[in-house]
């Protein structure tokens, strides 16, 4: 008998109108990496989340090296060395490094919190396994990387033996991935045991022993990574053929859409404006993509730029009408449509139903309300043609409330609603992060369908594959400032990392005089 760690026996697991797992049998053995494929809303994160005692499943067993366990709570998960870095972080954001890892497992000497120990056993983790961590930083001032890193360290620091990642590359940078995976294979080798949540196909080729595929809450099968490709593991997890590439025909720009002049933003961080001197044009009938590392000023650029950031110089024009000093909804009724970076803080109300997050833009409009009283049967239907058309699942329809959701159904459902509002130009940040090959598949379409419509997109993405696969023109930001403009037809990625990284740059006057 192989040598299982865990054994997930025939597990079910139902919520309201819907079978999130579906008699599903999973095994991980001792020293291996098993990753758990689907698409969005397959069921993955709720398996592991029943694994981890966040959910009691409704039938089936949990065994540990053959022993069958029962896993009431986290606490149970964490007594049989089971921790998990969950998609969305767990941290205490006003707390330190060191604070949010002793957390529920808080060193005391006669009821004092007793710190210096703690702390070393930390830095010996830190050092060790490459997580290199400043133990009094604040979470809030923190990147998102290191977040995740702090997350790794709590259940090392509990001695976690059995290791859980959901989409743990979901928020990472290109560069961080690729540490990530590093420091989950030397896991494995070391003994360790990791379940790994994800839909990126290379990262499973990269480092997985062995894969599980899900669809629709229901078990597809288990496969060696070694002798399969990522065409059929998308297959399997869809159930048809995949495209990698998207088909687009080349672009034919028209007018002017967005017009941006000198804009400057200022830095929430540190002294320097994160966005210094930013000019270039964006027209109907085009993607331009704003590309670059990580915390390069584009996330402060677009919150200037959609009203939601003061900026300190500049001008921003749209569609002809100069919008600089315009509020956010007055953008969006001057034809501005905005898909965000975090679907959660800034794309949905998390505790309104479905329907209620469709017209949060819309509300007061004639179609929707009447003398001050919202039409809820006109929110109903429109809701119910929008979900079909975009093909966004939920458990109950238009009244799901939009936190039970997977997090593919709520970045669809924000696609849904920002491309069905009347826009000229189309702002979409991250629009595929945490998604699958499916979805992904889906958002391409969608965003080239915009341009062909005659509609100025305005992409704004870290995924290599997606900078040069959807462009038709691509303007680097390093350092807060456009380094270059490239064209994704003529140049290579490794250029293009060259550029990201601010090793090499264009003049500004050949950037204006190509835009």
């Amino acid at each position: 008998m192989d040598n299982y760690i865990i054994e997930m026996r025939n597990i079910t697991k139902e919520f309201p109108g819907i079978i999130a797992n579906d008699n599903i049998t999973l095994t991980l053995k001792r020293g291996e990496v098993h990753a758990l494929l689907g698409e969005n809303g397959a069921g993955k994160s709720t398996l592991m989340s029943v694994l981890f005692g966040l959910y009691q499943a409704e039938k089936g067993e949990i065994r540990k090296n053959g022993e069958v366990v029962k896993i009431n709570n986290p606490n149970d998960a964490n007594a049989l060395g089971i921790g998990m870095v969950h998609q969305h972080f767990k941290l205490v954001e006003i707390f330190t490094v060191l604070e949010n890892i002793i957390l529920g497992v808080e060193p005391n000497k006669m009821g004092f919190l007793e710190k210096s120990e703690a702390r070393k056993k930390v830095v010996e983790l830190s050092e060790k396994y490459g997580l290199k961590v400043n133990p009094d930083a604040v979470i809030e001032k923190i990147s998102v990387g290191m977040q995740q890193r702090v997350e790794i360290l709590k259940m090392l620091y509990r001695d976690n033996e059995i290791l859980i990642f959901d989409e743990p590359t979901a928020v990472l940078t290109p560069q961080e991935i690729e540490e990530l995976l590093q420091i989950m294979r030397g896991f494995a080798d070391e003994g360790k045991s990791i379940l790994f949540i994800t839909h990126k196909l290379n990262e499973i080729m990269q480092v997985a022993d062995r894969c599980t595929v899900l669809r629709k809450g229901k078990y597809i099968g288990t496969v060696d990574v070694k002798d399969t490709t990522k065409e059929e593991l998308s297959k399997m997890m869809v159930g048809r053929d995949i495209s990698f590439s998207v088909d687009k025909e080349p672009a034919e720009p028209k007018d002017v859409v967005l017009s941006v002049r000198g804009v400057t933003v200022p830095s929430q961080t540190h002294k320097n404006n994160a966005v210094k001197n930013v000019s270039f044009d964006v027209r109907a009938g085009e993607i331009v993509c704003l590309a670059g590392i990580d915390g390069n000023g584009q996330t402060e650029f677009v919150s200037a730029l959609t009203g939601l950031e003061k900026m300190t110089a500049g001008t921003i024009t749209l569609a002809g009408k100069d919008i600089t000093k315009a509020s956010t909804r007055d953008r969006s009724k001057a034809g501005m449509s905005h898909i965000p970076e975090d679907r959660h803080k800034h794309g949905l109300v998390l505790d309104y139903s479905l329907e209620e997050n469709m017209i949060l833009q819309r509300y007061w409009e004639p179609a929707f309300q009447k003398n001050g009283f919202l039409k809820f049967d006109a929110m109903r239907k429109y809701t119910e043609d929008l979900v079909e058309k975009f093909d966004v699942r939920s458990g109950q329809g238009p009244v799901t409330i939009a936190r039970s959701m997977s997090g593919g159904n709520q970045q669809k459902a924000i696609l849904a609603r920002e491309i069905d509002k009347k826009h000229e130009l189309l702002v979409a940040v991250q629009p595929t992060r945490g998604l699958d090959v499916g979805a992904i598949e889906y958002i391409h379409k969608q965003l080239v369908e915009r341009r062909d419509a005659g509609k100025a997109v305005l992409l704004v993405s870290l995924e290599l594959d997606e900078v040069m696969d959807v462009s038709d023109r691509i303007l680097v930001m390093y350092e807060g400032e456009i380094v270059g403009e490239l064209d994704p037809k003529t140049t290579t990625v490794e250029e293009l990392g060259l550029y990201m990284s601010g090793a090499k740059r264009n003049t500004v006057k050949e950037i204006n005089h190509a835009g």
